[in-house]
């Protein structure tokens, strides 16, 4: 039998060897790691989101709250009777609810602000995405990426600085309002809370203040010229360029066509450019006084964020006839400007030239100008506290002081007069003696005691008005004059109120200070009360008793009258900004009338104040009626001539009553006894000389009711 034969089991294959593992390459386990660094960050940078919104959400305040907080401090400016003069700082209308808003004013407002305003959470990635797109394709940017709610956000808590931060914490604040409140709310907030330009906060200042009414009433037109302001209040404001407000609000317009909100026929009718905008108020001079006054709020309280009323001492009646008189009076191509006083320093009225519009320039209180004669004031004031008299004796002689020869116009001169006739027709040569005698020190420490705060020189020529003053500081001092020698402090402001009518500040007046003795201003009055009524200042009447100086510079640069009557000091100024000469402009003409102008109805209520010493005028001087006191100009004959001696013509604005006697004696009583008895050896007036002509002694004589004659010429000084 055969063995069978034995196989020998065969063996396996060996398993074929693994390929090798590709090892992964170090910049695939990089973008792994920065994958799970970056899904790390953006984990924390959300959690940290949510917390920096929970955080700003706690903090935020409440809706009724940001209803009620305001964007800056308001400042309404009352006058005296408490009519509001003026509203300064940022203006609020009515608060409007979300159903009070016409519907057109939130479609234009978010067609054109943000018209996936109800999409997004507060910050809009597509707008922003949309944005720098548009960066990319101009080169520039001509679109922003913020949101409403970032608008309202960067308004109310936050400034306009273009920085990251400031961006990332608008980012923030929005995506809080937007967990906080609804978005109707934010809405309200937004539209009763920007900013449309010329003071105006939401929609409905600005709405009363272009249209005239408030902003429930507002039409598609009108809706599309406000909603177009918030890019540049200033560049498409209606009342300053109203194509430009026009062009914009078609933007407006076209944009509400594109998001569905009106159609094309309703953007054709709403016709922007035929809108009827509410009339601007008239910015007269009222803001010559606000813009003196307001200032003064740094230095009387320390709010400087709640809304104030401040009341203050300005007269509008006063005001108004105060405007009227610098712009009636003022010759054309010249400035003017006034300032009325009451004896406490309390400023009734203030007039910085003859248009506020065309130039707000306050020459009542910062102007600097030579004040002519109406320096003569403090060159007396010292003569009378030295121990001169008004009825003392004076020779108006040439004179010679260190080299300089003041002269009198023509270099004619009266001989032996009083101090109260040198100063009523304003003669140079006096007015240098008594200023040498006194010592021209001791003028400028007279000036200043009286409050002149601009610099003195002391310089013989000074006693003539060579030193820049300012027009306020020389009716302060006429007003402390009147006021019998004690000090008078200007001020505007009688009280500040604030908020739930707390009273944060009351004027009080100052501590009484006595500059010159009583009986140094009333011996000045008399010499003031001369000038109006027998001197250079006679078109200053105004039927009761006035004191007051005229002043006029080399060349007519300037005209001044400064005076006072009834308790109320006024003063004007007339000249060129330039300083350059004005022909015919003297401070017995124009100046002096504007006086009379505006103080005839500043005063006409107030009972009449007789001076303490008074001059009586011979009866021929009188007005037939006596209805005004001394009388008022009138054509009798005698010719008028001004401070200067140069003859006015007869007829006309420039006609004037005569002179009379400058040179009483005694008391009051004693004086219009003698006046009584020069007035019946009189013989009427001399006929006038003819225009130019110089005035000889014996015209002189007759005018002011002198016996006897001179030889030597005579013409009135130049100031």
């Amino acid at each position: 039998m055969a063995r069978p034969i034995r196989q020998t089991p065969r063996q396996a294959p060996p398993p074929p060897p693994e390929p090798p593992r590709r090892q992964r390459s170090g910049f695939v386990k990089a973008l792994i790691t920065g994958a799970k660094l970056l899904g790390a960050l953006l984990f924390l940078g959300l959690v940290a989101l949510v917390v920096a919104v929970g955080i700003a959400m706690s903090s935020l305040p409440s809706f009724d709250q940001l209803k009620s907080s305001p964007n800056g401090q308001m400042i309404r400016v009352h006058a005296v009777d408490g009519t509001v003069l003026v509203s300064l700082g940022p203006s609020y209308g009515q608060w409007l609810r979300s159903d009070q808003i016409p519907q057109v004013m939130k479609d234009a407002m978010i067609s054109v602000e943000d018209r996936r305003f109800y999409k997004h959470p507060g910050v809009d990635p597509i707008g922003i995405l949309r944005s720098v797109s548009v960066r990319a394709e101009k080169g520039h940017w001509t679109q922003g990426g913020s949101t409403i709610t970032q608008q309202l956000a960067r308004n109310i808590f936050l400034t306009s600085n273009k920085t990251f931060a400031r961006k990332f914490r608008e980012a923030i604040i929005s995506l809080a309002l937007e967990r906080k409140f609804s978005k109707d709310e934010i809405l309200e907030l937004y539209l009763n809370k920007v900013y449309f330009g010329g003071g105006s906060y939401g929609i409905d200042a600005a709405s009363r203040k272009f249209f005239g009414h408030g902003a429930d009433h507002l039409d598609l037109g009108e809706a599309a010229i406000i909603a177009g302001l918030v890019k540049a209040p200033s560049n498409y404001s209606p009342t300053a360029d109203a194509q430009a407000a026009a062009g914009r609000a078609g933007v407006v317009l076209e944009t509400m066509v594109e998001t569905g909100k009106i159609t094309e026929a309703d953007a054709q009718a709403a016709n922007p450019s035929a809108i009827k905008l509410a009339p601007e108020p008239k910015q007269n001079s009222v803001r010559y006084f606000t813009d003196w006054a307001l200032p003064q709020l740094n230095t009387l309280i320390d709010d400087t964020t709640d809304p104030l009323d401040v009341w203050t001492t300005l007269d509008l009646n006063m005001q108004r006839q105060a405007d009227r008189a610098i712009g009636s009076d003022t010759p054309d191509g010249l400035q003017g400007a006034l300032v009325s006083m009451e004896r406490n320093g309390a400023v009734r009225a203030m007039v910085g030239g003859k248009d506020y519009i065309t130039s707000n320039y306050n020459r009542a209180v910062t102007a600097q100008r030579q004040p002519g004669s109406a320096w003569k004031l403090f060159v007396y004031l010292a003569a009378i506290e030295a121990g001169h008299k008004p009825d003392e004796a004076i020779v108006d002689e040439p004179v010679t002081i260190d080299g300089w020869s003041p002269r009198n116009d023509e270099r004619s001169y009266s001989g032996q007069i009083n101090i109260r006739t040198a100063f009523a027709f304003s003669l140079n040569t006096v007015a240098a003696k008594l200023g040498q005698a006194v010592g021209f020190d001791t003028v400028a420490d007279m000036a200043r005691r009286f409050g002149i705060t601009t610099p003195i020189n002391t310089h013989p020529s000074m006693v003539l008005g060579t030193s820049d003053v300012h027009l306020i500081d020389m009716v302060r001092a006429f007003a402390e004059v009147d006021n019998k020698g004690a000090m008078v402090v200007p001020y505007a402001i009688e009280k500040v109120v604030g908020p739930d009518n707390k009273l944060l500040y009351q004027h009080s007046a100052p501590e009484n200070r006595v500059l010159v003795a009583p009986w140094v201003a009333q011996e000045m009055t008399d010499l003031l009360q001369t000038a109006v009524n027998t001197g250079t200042a006679r078109a200053a009447q105004i039927g009761r008793p006035v004191a007051g100086k005229t002043g006029t510079t080399s060349s007519s640069k300037d005209g001044w009258f400064l005076g006072f009557s009834s308790g109320l000091t006024t003063g004007i100024w007339m000249g060129r900004d330039d300083a350059k000469p004005n022909p015919g402009l003297y401070g017995g003409r124009a100046p002096a009338r504007a006086f009379a102008d505006y103080m005839k109805v500043a005063v006409a209520n107030r009972p009449v104040e007789q001076f303490d010493t008074q001059v009586t005028l011979p009866e021929w001087q009188l007005e037939p009626d006596d209805e005004a006191y001394y009388g008022q100009p009138d054509d009798n004959g005698i010719p008028t001539i001004d401070e200067n001696g140069q003859v006015i013509q007869q007829g006309g604005d420039d006609q004037s009553q005569p002179m009379s006697d400058g040179s009483d004696q005694g008391t009051p009583q004693a004086r219009r006894q003698q006046q009584q008895q020069d007035d019946s050896d009189w013989q009427g007036p001399p006929p006038p000389p003819p225009p130019g002509q110089k005035l000889d002694q014996n015209w002189l004589n007759g005018v002011l009711g002198r016996k006897g004659s001179g030889a030597q010429q005579q013409q009135q000084p130049r100031d």
